[in-house]
C-alpha cells in the first residue's frame, strides 16, 4: 500500500485514514510545551507558599514533574504500539484532560495543604507527590504519542523525534521566561493557570478537530 508520497506504508498501519500536517503538529507542541512549563513554574510558587520555601518543596515538584514525565512517557509509548488507536486522537484528549486538572489545580492544592495542616513530613511530602504526579504523568504520555504519528507519516524516527522534542523544549524555555518575567506579574496564579488551561484547550481541540476534518477528507 503506497502513500500520496508514492512510498511504503509500514506494515500494520494500511488502515490510518488520516494524518495531521507537520505544521499543524510543531504549532501544537510548541503550545503543549508552553503550558507543561507554565504549570510547573506556578505550582512550585504555591507548594512553596502553602508548605514553605525550602529545599524540600523544590524538591517535591522537580522529583514529580521527571518521575511524572518518564511514567507518562512508557504509557504513552505503550497506548501508541497498537496500529488500531489513533496517536492524535489520544493526544488531543489527553491535553484536554491536563487543562481541565490545570483548572483545578490550585484550588486542590490549597484543599490538600489544608488537609494536611500538621501531619508528618512525609505525609505532606507523599500526598503532594501523587497530586503532581497524575498531571506530569499526563504531559509525558504526549511526546511518543504525537511522535508516533510523526513517524507514521514521515516514515523517519529520528527526524520526528528530533523535530518535536525540539519544539517542545522551545515552548517549555518560553514558558520558563515569559511565566516568570510577565504572565505572573499581570494575571497571577490564578490568571496564568486559567491561561495554561485555555491553551491545553486549544491545542486539544485544534487537534481533534483537524483530524476528523482529515479523516472525513480521505
Amino acid at each position: 500500500m503506497s502513500d500520496h508520497s508514492g512510498t511504503l506504508a509500514p506494515r500494520g498501519v494500511e488502515h490510518v485514514e488520516a494524518t495531521l500536517p507537520l505544521s499543524l503538529l510543531c504549532a501544537v507542541f510548541v503550545l503543549s510545551g508552553f503550558a507543561a512549563l507554565t504549570y510547573q513554574v506556578v505550582w512550585q510558587r504555591s507548594l512553596c507558599a502553602i508548605y514553605g520555601v525550602d529545599i524540600q518543596s523544590t524538591t517535591i515538584v522537580v522529583t514529580a514533574f521527571m518521575l511524572g514525565l518518564g511514567l507518562g512517557s512508557l504509557a504513552g509509548g505503550a497506548l501508541s504500539t497498537s496500529p488500531r488507536r489513533q496517536p492524535v486522537v489520544w493526544f488531543g484528549m489527553i491535553e484536554i484532560a491536563i487543562g481541565i486538572f490545570g483548572l483545578c489545580s490550585l484550588p486542590l492544592f490549597r484543599w490538600i495543604g489544608g488537609f494536611t495542616a500538621g501531619a508528618s513530613r512525609p505525609a505532606t511530602f507523599a500526598a503532594s507527590f501523587l497530586l503532581l504526579l497524575i498531571p506530569t504523568a499526563l504531559m509525558g504520555a504526549t511526546l511518543p504519542l504525537l511522535t508516533t504519528h510523526a513517524v507514521r507519516r514521515l516514515r523517519n524516527v529520528g527526524r520526528s523525534v528530533g523535530m518535536l522534542y525540539f519544539v517542545n523544549t522551545l515552548g517549555s524555555a518560553m514558558a520558563s521566561f515569559v511565566t516568570a518575567v510577565y504572565l505572573l506579574g499581570q494575571f497571577g496564579q490564578s490568571g496564568t493557570v486559567v491561561i495554561a488551561a485555555a491553551t491545553n484547550a486549544l491545542v486539544g481541540g485544534s487537534v481533534l478537530l483537524a483530524y476528523l476534518v482529515a479523516r472525513r477528507a480521505s
